[in-house]
């Protein structure tokens, strides 16, 4: 049952006091990333021995659970998760964490729509701010659909959490149950591999493609990073970013002047984002910065509301693509890797916007027991789940080089593909089209 704004009054207590609230089968979600809370975590999972059948939602968890590690049987923390992070992997690996598919943008509307119950919501926010709101920095995400149904609320503050302007980011007292009053802790960082040479190569052709003015998402990785890298070098200018995920690679681009916003139809001087992961240098840099607001997924990632910039340039990695164009960037057969997260929601707002672009890059080879694997397939994995439909991808990029398989025929497709694969694996690719019949004959050259 949805609880009314207005009729709550928060007050402070203990972890253990919060914890102490959680009853056997209740659903407990604790949000998103850097808003997911360790002192009420912790609290819980001292009382692991009284408690069964707790179930907890949340996604892309940067730092480990309590709870999880304290139950390494799963009898009594089950774990629900929309975005899987290597730890959320692991607990996964282990049969203690399942997924649930859903593309990010729609986050909200299935909370308001389709997820009950709630029985108790649990985030981590910066600190009471003097409006009498607690911001929940880097993390708007969904949090705000998520309160809508919860029938208790409890925030965690963190001093160290960057507070954020932007619609949907931040909960009154008033609408608070309980505060839990944090300390100093740090927020978790993750790391920023440096580019390869493969990334670098890869980098170099998205980067031809980006033009002065476009409106930039840009996911996490060492690729990303390399298109952030050269462009710093480029001398395109202008940029504007709307994306889901601040990283450290757009920090850069922001501070090397390069990110004006000036051209953006939409949000125009604005970095817009939904939340953010990175180096502290990151989270001090966003911080109350009047050039950054933070809103709810469903403005983010919508893709009605991406192509309402002009030339949105769409950057996200994949991890095997078959040579009629399917792209699977979540799983590596059945076993669970990530998630679908917003790529195909900026893929098809991209392609929407006046002389937008979307690229999906790739690594031509992996090692897998020591012997290098094609990424380029004719056949995709065993079990492996189709992120971007074939209709969907427009660019697909390797260290070999850039193809646009919008308009092109299947036996186009699978051409094109070939010609951008290691070149150890191009002949048995092309036997393979042969013969399975994606092209005629004489179409290879033979």
């Amino acid at each position: 049952m949805t609880k009314s704004a207005g009729n709550r009054a928060s007050s402070c207590v203990s972890p253990a006091f919060a914890a102490s609230l959680v009853k056997s089968g209740m659903w407990l979600d604790y949000g998103f990333g850097l808003g997911q809370p360790d002192l009420f975590d912790c609290a819980l999972a001292i009382r692991k021995e009284e408690l069964v059948d707790v179930k907890i939602r949340s996604s892309l968890s940067l730092r480990a659970r309590a709870t999880f590690d304290a139950d390494s049987e799963g009898k009594h923390f089950h774990a629900f998760n929309w975005h899987f992070s290597g730890y959320d992997r692991r607990l996964h690996d282990t049969g203690r964490c399942t997924y649930v598919p859903m593309n990010f943008g729609e986050a909200p509307d299935y909370y308001r729509r389709f997820v009950d119950p709630v029985d108790i919501a649990i985030f981590k926010t910066c600190p009471m701010d003097e409006n009498g709101c607690f911001n929940f920095g880097a993390s708007a995400t969904y949090l705000s659909a998520i309160l809508e149904r919860a029938r208790t609320v409890i925030v965690e503050t963190c001093p160290r959490m960057p507070w954020i302007s932007g619609f949907g980011n931040s909960v009154h007292a008033r609408d608070v149950d309980y505060v839990i009053e944090g300390g100093g802790d740090s927020l978790p960082e993750i790391a920023n591999p440096s580019p390869s040479d493969v990334d670098r190569k890869v980098a170099g052709s998205i980067v031809e493609e980006i033009e002065d003015g476009a409106c930039l998402q840009i996911g996490i990785g060492g690729m990303p990073n390399a298109v952030c890298s050269i462009l710093r070098d480029s001398g395109i200018g202008n940029l504007g970013i709307h994306t889901e995920m601040m990283t450290d690679g757009i920090i850069d681009l922001y501070e090397a002047g390069l990110v004006t916003g000036a051209r953006k139809t939409l949000d125009p001087g604005k970095m817009v984002m939904t939340f953010a992961a990175g180096s502290r240098r990151q989270y001090d840099a966003i911080h109350r910065n009047a050039d950054i607001t933070c809103h709810p997924v469903d403005y983010t990632n919508l893709p009605h509301i991406i192509m309402q910039n002009d030339r949105v340039v769409s950057i996200n990695n994949t991890t095997q693509i078959d040579l009629q164009g399917q792209a699977a960037s979540e799983s590596d057969g059945h076993r669970h890797l990530s998630g679908t997260g917003g790529q195909l929601q900026f893929v098809r707002g991209a392609y929407a916007s006046k002389g937008g672009k979307s690229f999906l890059c790739l690594s031509s080879v992996y090692e897998k027991r020591g012997e290098p694997r094609s990424r380029i397939v004719f056949n995709l994995t065993q079990g492996n789940i189709v992120t971007t439909p074939r209709t969907d991808v427009m660019y697909v990029v390797t260290e070999y080089g850039a193809v646009n398989l919008k308009g092109k025929s299947v036996a186009e497709r699978a051409k094109a593909l070939i010609s951008i694969a290691h070149p150890k694996f191009r002949d048995e690719l092309q036997r393979q089209a042969r013969e399975q019949r994606l092209v005629s004959r004489g179409f290879l050259g033979d």
